[in-house]
């Protein structure tokens, strides 16, 4: 089996690589050095001269402020280089996964998402999203749509890395505490999505790992795993104003994985934990 990923540069696309290379399984890690996702040609052609029998399109505009004031290269870059590469995948006749994300839904009440229910994106870059989890739908049968939410990995930064570097100037800390949503491993999610995109069993999925919490309670988790001292206050979303509007819940359910035959991952904290020992021994 031959696989191209997306996103390389990212936290999951490096830990989707690397699980390939754990498995042994040939794969073409396309950079933006090397593989531009908005000059469709270009994209077309190494697709083309690679030929994979399968595509894991982990490459994404992710800066979620930035994209109020850049909504054209967002929506270029998740929406319509999406519904490019999903059209190369159709033509190869190469089976396709795309990262969602939990911000296509409103937000509201405390009720974990289904995999069908009602999407209400309530900034550019959750729109921009479910352009591409329809552009896939629209195009293909052979796909995987798999939401995710609050990553954080090895490669790149993420909440954990910041929280960390705060620690070390901050003795106490204001973070969010009426966002509810699931922190995710990349490397547990890579391994996740490398057993999926190996079957034939299609559909839209949601994928974190197990449990939740709210910002607030996060910080506070890896303070204490980290044996940080720095004390966290919880304030609410309207004290910490940002561009871009957050959902206050990103309960995502897990029972397509279930139906799928597929195991859900470990529980969040026990995720951290492993991640933190990793990130001592980068």
């Amino acid at each position: 089996m031959k696989i191209l990923v997306t996103g390389v540069s990212g936290q999951l696309g490096f830990d989707v690589c690397r699980i390939l290379s754990e498995q042994n399984i040939e794969h073409l890690p396309a950079s933006r050095e090397t593989f531009s996702l908005t000059d469709f040609k270009k994209a077309r052609e190494a697709v083309e001269n690679y030929r994979p029998d399968a595509i894991i399109h982990a490459a994404a505009y992710t800066a979620v402020d930035k994209a109020e004031s850049e909504s054209e290269l967002c929506f270029k870059t998740n929406a319509e280089a999406t519904k490019n590469l999903a059209e190369i995948a159709k033509d190869i006749d190469a089976k396709f996964l795309y990262i969602g994300t939990d911000y296509v839904f409103p937000g509201k009440g405390e009720n974990f998402y289904e995999t069908s229910d009602a999407k209400n994106p309530l900034n550019v870059y959750g729109k921009s999203k479910l352009k591409g989890e329809e552009a896939v739908i629209n195009t293909l049968y052979k796909y995987f749509i798999v939401r995710i939410s609050w990553v954080f990995g090895v490669n790149g930064k993420n909440f954990v890395k910041t929280m960390l570097n705060l620690a070390e100037t901050h003795g106490e800390l204001k973070v969010v505490a009426d966002q509810i949503g699931s922190p995710t491993y990349t490397y547990d999610l890579a391994k996740l999505l490398v057993e999926m995109v190996k079957t034939e069993k299609y559909g839209v999925y949601h994928a974190t790992n197990e449990g939740v919490c709210s910002w607030a309670e996060f910080a506070a988790e890896i303070f204490k795993l980290a044996n940080k001292k720095t004390k966290v206050t919880g304030i609410s979303t309207e004290e910490y104003p940002t561009p871009a509007i957050r959902p206050k819940n990103s309960r995502l359910s897990k029972k397509s994985l279930d139906e799928g035959g597929f195991s859900r991952l470990p529980s969040w904290q026990d995720a951290l934990k492993r991640y933190l020992e990793e990130l001592q021994n980068v």
